[in-house]
């Protein structure tokens, strides 16, 4: 069952890093830094089994 809510927090999250609406163009690298941060947040906790 948190595999499946991760699953979709992290597909969620990564259509909203993407630089496709024109309010977020400006933004650059900063949302996807972030989302790859808590990908390697994750998968620590998945080698580690926490999760």
């Amino acid at each position: 069952m948190l595999g499946t809510i991760l699953l979709v927090f992290l597909i969620l999250m990564l259509l909203g890093v993407l630089p496709t609406w024109p309010h977020s163009r400006t933004w650059g690298y900063y949302p996807s830094g972030g989302l790859g941060l808590v990908v390697i947040i994750l998968l620590i906790l998945i080698l580690l089994g926490r999760v």
